[in-house]
């Protein structure tokens, strides 16, 4: 059962309905694999899988005025399979109540120079909340340096309390620094970054293709 709300207006509405109810072979056609960066994009993609929602998607369980923040990979794999490499080089922390989740601060941006960005991984652990985050990184993790392309964890399914399920997926966003050395509520879109520029692809739900990959001129660049 498809479990999100996508408008039928949506040009890409068919991949869902080919993800949700597609076979193997057809959801192969929607996967999406990066593991190197695309030319003149600093990020590699973290994990595997078909990139669903997208930066600013109106399709629910957002909205037009609250859209999607960040990007949503969708696993062609159980929970705890598919891995999920960090997408730069940076220090990752983790809040001690955190099961599925991890943030990676960026000291200077790669496309501003001297603004601190921080990069936000989320779903890596099983409905019940068992974590598929590596024990290298335990909850209350802080500072700790990995380099682009280093083992996080895997894509699992967990939604934290609410009573809907989810797909298994990476939720991937980038969210700005308050000036103080600290992120900002990733659950707010005006505190994010579209990832289209970082990443080399049409990330932005207003420049979507019907194939994902390097895009040598994205055209929908919001930051």
């Amino acid at each position: 059962m498809i479990r999100l709300f996508i408008r039928l207006t949506d040009g890409r509405a068919q991949d869902f309905v080919q993800w949700g109810y597609g076979d193997e072979g057809e959801r192969a056609e929607l996967i999406t694999v990066q593991r190197d960066a695309c030319p003149g994009a600093p990020f590699i993609l973290p994990t595997d899988g078909f990139i669903g929602l997208l930066y600013e998607d109106p399709n629910g369980p957002y909205s037009s005025f609250a859209p999607h923040q960040g990007i949503d990979i969708f696993s062609n794999a159980s929970p705890g399979v598919s891995p999920v490499y960090a997408a730069y080089d940076g220090y990752i922390y983790r809040e001690s109540g955190w099961r599925s989740a991890l943030i990676q601060r960026i000291p200077d941006d790669p496309l501003v120079p001297g603004r601190q960005i921080w990069l936000y991984y989320a779903h890596m652990a099983d409905r019940e909340g068992n974590s598929f985050i590596v024990p290298a990184l335990p909850p209350g993790t802080a500072e700790t340096y990995v380099q682009r392309g280093t083992l996080l964890g895997y894509t699992g399914d967990y939604n934290g309390n609410s009573l809907r399920d989810i797909w298994v997926h990476l939720h991937f966003s980038i969210v700005l620094d308050d000036g103080e050395g600290r992120y900002l509520n990733e659950l707010e879109f005006a505190n994010t970054l579209d990832p289209t520029p970082y990443l080399g692809m049409p990330l932005n739900h207003a420049c979507r293709e019907q194939s994902m990959g390097c895009s040598p001129a994205p055209d929908c660049r919001q930051n």
